[in-house]
């Protein structure tokens, strides 16, 4: 069965779309970045029915990543029929695939924060209000469809804290660790299966004959899965079951997965993650007799550290484990295991299992947040307080000598701030304008208030220097006169490109960052 089903999505990738091939996410994040957010129909025709088709043949898979990419498939195909820019359509897509998260599993919070980690790399009110409305919404409709209650259904437990730290921290580095092997090793397999000298529809089917092979030893990891991740979350399952589970669940999801199907990866790293936590605490209460190590506990922090730390969309797992389960004592284990494993991930991954793909194709995935230097600099703090000036009634032939235009320059800069006799702002004069009139005219009687750009772009100097560099990069010039507020005609200083990159330097050695001169 599960072969046939693998059959059947070669035939959709080959003759529906490519795109539906995986497990959803990156094919997601490529779509913000290569095509302005534009999905095709055929994706959110073809992901669905080719991850149910996945599904119900047996395959191992979760539900989150495709509906991650069908949702965010319709969203972008609403901001493809209404007239918008590609940043609004980028928030539709991301609206889209939050509120088909939030539906699946009824976690609102961790839908706009998966959105915003992995999908639009911004943190701000233009997409974090429509985020939140449409989770809402998805959310609302799913307790009135299906039910309100906790997707993991969970018996209280204790998480021991603080005696528990150590064993905690331990577990962390060793499911950091897990992360990293299971990453490497799913694209080794998809890289095994492109090498077969066979066509890309049969590819899917062999990885289905493969699952089936597994499903003949362990049945219970074929399927969604969810009701024994309750099962480990609840204490359920014997030491042998939970090892069973952690290694045919991997085993299914890698054949399969790295063969080109469709399903998503959540749910089956969730399985995994639960046992290997259940596992840990068991031998640990093993070998340390008295250690008061609670199984389920540990399977909770695992089942999201370990998809945490191999996609390194940490806070949207801590979030998603609290929602899933509603226990609130789970936070501190959950922050502590989940932050350690991805540290581990980040130490000994330069990509994650959500942009490997990506970087292979030549595309440049940026998952950190922060602020730029250039928003955390005013242009106060960066200008010239004393810029070059003139007086409007200065004659061309001395003005040249103080651009360096002349045999006899006695300065070199490349625009100069024309002033009146109160020193009142007049406009701007550079190099260009002053060789255009060289050029164009004989007279050097000519003065620099004829010559000059009068009422030009200015800036403030409570400003930032990115709104300057903005104003810059909008008008095609390269210096701002600065001027006060409350007189646009008083001028106060002058910043240019030497001063956006001296703030720019500034904000590095604040963070540490050494500058070299070699790449």
């Amino acid at each position: 069965m599960p072969a046939i089903g693998g059959l059947l999505v070669g035939l959709m990738a080959r003759y529906g779309s490519p795109k539906i091939k995986g497990h959803g996410i990156p094919e997601a994040m490529e779509a913000v970045l290569t095509s302005d957010s534009r999905i095709s129909a055929r994706v959110a025709i073809w992901k669905p029915i080719s991850t149910v088709v996945a599904i119900g043949s047996g395959g191992p898979f979760g539900a989150e990543g495709p509906i991650i990419q069908t949702g965010g498939a319709l969203g972008s195909l609403l901001g493809q029929k209404v007239s918008m820019t590609a940043s609004e359509r980028k928030v539709l897509l991301a609206c889209g695939a939050a509120g088909g998260m939030a539906a699946i599993f009824g976690t609102p919070l961790a839908g706009v924060i998966l959105a915003i980690e992995l999908l639009l790399f911004e943190f701000r009110a233009r997409s974090f209000i429509p985020l939140v409305i449409a989770t809402a919404v998805a959310t609302t409709l799913r307790h009135a469809l299906i039910g309100d209650g906790p997707l993991f259904a969970m018996d209280a437990v204790s998480f021991g804290l603080p005696w528990n730290a150590p064993a905690y921290i331990v577990f962390a580095v060793l499911i950091g660790f897990v992360a990293v092997g299971f990453s490497k090793l799913l694209f080794l397999v998809e890289d095994g299966f492109d090498a077969l000298p066979i066509g890309e529809v049969w590819r899917p089917a062999l990885g289905g004959l493969g699952l089936g092979l597994i499903g003949l030893i362990a049945p219970q990891v074929l399927g969604v899965g969810y009701d024994l991740i309750t099962g480990i979350l609840n204490n359920h399952f014997a030491v042998t079951a939970l090892l069973s589970i952690a290694v045919f669940k991997t085993a299914a999801l890698l054949v399969s997965l790295g063969s080109g199907t469709s399903g998503g990866l959540l749910a089956p790293m969730f399985m995994t993650g639960a046992a290997l936590g259940a596992l840990f605490a068991v031998c640990m209460n093993a070998l340390l007799p008295g250690a008061p190590l609670e199984p389920a506990a540990f399977a909770l922090v695992g089942m999201a550290a370990l998809f945490a730390a191999a996609s390194r969309a940490t806070f949207a797992l801590i979030v998603f484990a609290f929602e899933i389960t509603r226990n609130y004592d789970a936070i501190l284990p959950l922050m502590l295991v989940c932050v350690i494993a991805t540290g581990v991930g980040i130490l000994f991954m330069r990509t994650t299992i959500m942009t490997e793909k990506l970087a292979r194709r030549g595309l440049r995935v940026h998952q950190d947040f922060e602020v730029d230097p250039l928003e955390r600099a005013d242009i106060g703090s960066v200008m010239e307080t004393q810029p070059l000036r003139i007086r409007e009634d200065a004659r061309l032939d001395s003005i040249a000598p103080l651009l360096g235009m002349s045999k006899q320059a006695s300065a070199h800069c490349d625009a100069l701030v024309v002033v009146d006799a109160d020193e009142a702002l007049v406009g701007i004069l550079t190099r260009s304008d002053v060789l255009r009139a060289q050029t164009e005219h004989i007279d050097n009687s000519l003065t620099a208030g004829v010559l000059c750009t009068r009422n030009p772009v200015v800036a403030f100097p409570d400003e930032t220097v990115r709104e300057a560099v903005h104003r810059l990069l909008y008008h095609d010039i390269g210096r701002l006169p600065v001027v006060a507020r409350h007189d646009k005609t008083r001028l106060v200083g002058y910043i240019d490109r030497a001063a956006v990159i001296a703030a720019h330097r500034r904000g590095m050695r604040e963070d540490g960052i050494q500058l070299s001169a070699n790449p």
